[in-house]
């Protein structure tokens, strides 16, 4: 799959180096290109809001002492009071360190793109926007990469060189599916991840009935839903006669541009199906973040975080 990314404001690379094909080549330029990118907005955009947006957990075990004045009866451990002779208490501290999953769509849909970037290109640099704000906190980042499959499961780890192999799965996703399953891709992570997470779901949600998967994850985990719109979506020139095929499903559909009715019932169309994912999320409490193809993601990013603190 051929995923080309525009920064034109990034310094050009090494166009050679030995041993490596060249796509492979690519792919390497595109990662460090997204780095550079992503990591200048980390320190000088969003420094400090990440840490501040998501605190830790909950509390975390750290000792057990004597008991003082003061202290909750409901913290003594009767365990070691019983064989110490004198009562001791459990202590705890708030826990910092979090983890982020990452919930990215690698759907034959997010290959469109009518601007600068595909889709696809935009869920992976906010998908790296993420991971490099977790990691400056030191914070683990996990992936999961889904179709109407799972695609790529990497569990939650530390480090630089950690969320490059991040990058670099979401930008070279091969996947053997084309459609989406968002509600297989939220059982899969309820499974697998047992610690409560901030999940960021980034799709441009082409699926239906999700809702209850959505409810259920929101229970355990801090979920947030990002949805990425192109804008050559949502209206249709008038070309003539013209045959659309899903991209998903390969279903295929003849419609006349030139009768402004179509044109009308098209845009109305896409309307209505964002409208419904908009209150699918609202009705299950999931915080959104929209972010569209020709429009800078960094205020949407910035609005989320500022409303969260």
């Amino acid at each position: 799959m051929h995923r080309q990314l525009a920064f034109a404001t990034i310094p050009p690379m090494r166009t050679h180096r030995p041993g490596l094909t060249g796509k492979t080549q690519e792919i390497l330029q595109k990662i460090r290109r997204i780095e550079v990118s992503t990591r200048r907005l980390v320190n000088n955009v969003f420094a400090g809001e990440y840490q501040s947006t998501f605190r830790g957990q909950g509390m975390e075990f750290d000792e057990v002492r004597e008991y003082q004045p003061g202290d909750e009866i409901r913290a003594i451990d009767w365990n070691v009071t019983a064989r110490m002779g004198q009562p001791f208490v459990k202590t705890f501290v708030e826990e910092r360190e979090l983890v982020m999953m990452l919930l990215v769509d690698v759907s034959r849909s997010t290959d469109f793109g009518t601007q600068q970037q595909t889709k696809a290109e935009t869920l992976a640099e906010v998908a790296a926007v993420l991971a490099f704000a977790a990691i400056k906190n030191n914070d683990k980042v996990g992936l999961i990469n889904f179709t109407d499959q799972v695609e790529t499961f990497i569990s939650p780890r530390k480090g630089r060189k950690h969320v490059l192999r991040l990058i670099h799965q979401i930008l070279h996703a091969e996947p053997t599916a084309q459609a989406t399953d968002i509600g297989l891709a939220l059982e899969y992570l309820n499974r697998v991840q047992k610690r409560r997470s901030v999940v960021f779901l980034i799709s441009d949600f082409r699926d239906r009935n999700y809702g209850e998967w959505l409810r259920i994850v929101n229970q355990r985990h801090d979920l947030i839903a990002i949805m990425v719109i192109d804008p050559g979506e949502l209206s249709i020139p008038d070309v003539g006669l013209i045959e659309l095929e899903d991209s998903e499903n390969g279903e295929t559909v003849l419609l006349d541009t030139s009768n402004p009715l179509t044109r009308e019932a098209y845009i109305a169309w896409c309307q209505r199906e964002i409208a419904q994912h908009r209150e699918t999320l609202r009705s299950n409490k999931i915080d959104q973040i929209e972010i569209q193809t020709d429009r800078s993601y960094v205020a949407s990013l910035r609005h989320f975080f500022q409303g969260r603190q």
